[in-house]
């Protein structure tokens, strides 16, 4: 055998010698978790054949505790560029096989090295977490990287969509690289985040609290909001990031998906013309105007758990990927509150980042009172929602199906924040607050008056919230002025916003010049 073949036959056992991570021990125990090796998961995200891999060789420098000793090909993360229905993608999958997926500072250099890359190829970037945090050996070493990830995932915000997916433990520093991506998804029973575990939580607060219970997938979907996805088995997990993926454009300067689209834009539902309930306080499931309204019914949505009173999501109209933002009359009426506001601010700024049009669904009644909503900040929360909406350029179409009062009716995509097309449904109520509110406040003299002399107040009352009513209970005072653009038909929905989005296709709007502005946090 020749001295090159002898060569090729060293790098060919390298090569598996590398596949290995850990061993086959550590894989065999890594699926007894019910969990898939770090390149199993890359095997199935990635386009079959597509994967290459970088620095499949490069090894830590530590030396430190008898680090020397414990040498693993690759270091404990998998890192490349492949394709997603034939789309380029930079990922990275942390290997628990390997000292436990625990970050290096050259574990960090290959993380950086593909988050790099996405941001020169303008494509998105995939980290698959799965790590018993900085590797302690390191010190600051391994801290530094940490912060170099952290840098990067900043600079890269807003410019490449970037998507964490958390596949086993994610704690400490190492929660903040999935808290600066663009969505994050957790496997259910598997996967938690927290900064600091139950031990010490238990030494400082005295507290007891299991792992599940302190950061797995279920506190952070419907309490925290840290997550937007979550998954029962790690396939569903990769197939939501598939799909995830297929609505939303590569960077920022390249406009949303198509697909070809057999759904027929001027489709009548004529459901929608009898959905709202006679009785205006009655509530009725926005999920069915959706999904009466979007291609095919089809609807991707963003935090189902959390926050329900209000819904975000993507879909298409006439094959064009858009952003949903919908009240949930369903849900608490569909008031917006603290975390309301900020998931819908945190969706539309995704959208407008990445030029996906929005399209709003307002039946609002206002902001949840109360002391609770006031000490949690809910006005500062409430104004991200207003900023979110008015610094936007993409296209806007606000529909207006039942209420819009007071300042809720201004952070749900008004004409005043610069959005497009606004129609309403003949049943649109919008005004300060509702009729009986109203005439509490306007009428309170005259109803102490007409107490004190005797006479029937709750009939008094009675006719002048009807005579408000006959003046906000419908469309045509904001119309009148031109805050409504049209009255429409509730059947005629989908071909409006299809009309809608084809004439701002060449929409052009811009900010005043500035470093950024400083949205209220």
């Amino acid at each position: 055998m020749s001295k090159q073949l002898e060569k090729i036959k060293a790098l060919v056992a390298k090569r598996e010698q590398a596949r290995l991570g850990g061993g086959e021990k550590a894989i065999e125990k890594q699926h007894a978790r019910g969990k898939y090796t770090a390149r199993e998961r890359i095997d199935m995200l990635l386009d079959e054949g597509s994967f290459e891999e970088f620095d499949m060789f490069k090894l830590h420098r530590c030396t430190n505790f008898g680090m020397e000793k414990k040498q693993f090909l690759g270091d404990g993360v998998v890192a490349g560029s492949g394709t997603i229905d034939g789309r380029l993608v930079y990922i990275f999958a942390q290997d628990f096989t390997v000292n436990g997926g625990s970050l290096s500072e050259t574990m960090a250099e290959k993380i950086c090295k593909v988050m790099d890359m996405g941001m020169k190829m303008g494509a998105p970037v995939i980290g698959i977490n799965d790590s018993g945090g900085a590797r302690i050996q390191e010190g600051i070493n391994a801290l530094a990287g940490y912060a170099e990830i952290f840098e990067r995932n900043i600079l890269a915000s807003g410019v490449i969509p970037q998507i964490s997916g958390i596949f086993g433990p994610c704690a400490g520093g190492a929660v903040y690289s999935p808290a600066l991506t663009d969505f994050t998804l957790m496997m259910e029973n598997t996967s938690y985040m927290f900064l600091t575990g139950p031990k010490v939580v238990k030494t400082v607060t005295g507290e007891d609290v299991d792992q599940e219970h302190l950061g797995g997938a279920s506190v952070h979907a419907t309490k925290s909001g840290v997550t937007h996805f979550t998954a029962s088995t790690e396939e569903e997990a990769l197939e939501m990031i598939k799909t995830l993926l297929s609505y939303i454009p590569s960077n920022n300067m390249e406009e949303t998906p198509r697909k070809p689209c057999d759904d027929p834009i001027d489709r009548m539902e004529d459901s929608l013309n009898e959905i709202l309930p006679d009785d205006p306080n009655k509530a009725y499931d926005m999920y069915k105007v959706i999904s009466a309204i979007t291609d095919n019914g089809e609807f991707f949505e963003v935090q189902p758990k959390f926050a329900k009173n209000i819904i975000v999501g993507f879909a298409r109209f006439n094959g064009q990927s858009v952003g949903i933002v919908a009240n949930q009359p369903s849900c608490y009426a569909g008031v917006l509150d603290v975390n309301a506001s900020r998931k819908g601010a945190r969706f539309v700024r995704f959208c407008d980042a990445f030029n996906i049009p929005i399209v709003s669904l307002v039946d609002v009644p206002g902001f949840l009172p109360g002391t609770g909503q006031e000490y949690n900040a809910v006005i500062l929360h409430g104004a991200q929602l207003l900023y979110a909406y008015g610094e936007a350029t993409v296209p806007k179409v606000t529909i207006t199906l039942r209420k819009s009062y007071g300042g809720s009716h201004i952070v749900m995509g008004c004409k005043q924040l610069r959005t497009d097309l606004n129609y309403a449904w003949p049943n649109a109520e919008i005004a300060v607050m509702g009729a009986s509110g109203a005439v509490a406040v306007l009428c309170a003299k005259e109803a102490k008056m007409k107490k004190d002399a005797g006479e029937d107040v709750k009939a008094f009352l009675a006719e002048k919230e009807e005579e408000y009513s006959e003046l906000f209970a419908n469309p045509y005072q904001a119309a009148k002025y031109g805050y409504i653009d049209d009255v429409i038909e509730p059947r005629n929905t989908r071909f409006r916003i299809c009309r809608a989005l084809a004439q701002l296709a060449t929409k052009r709007d811009s900010l005043p010049a500035k470093k950024h502005g400083n949205i209220p946090m």
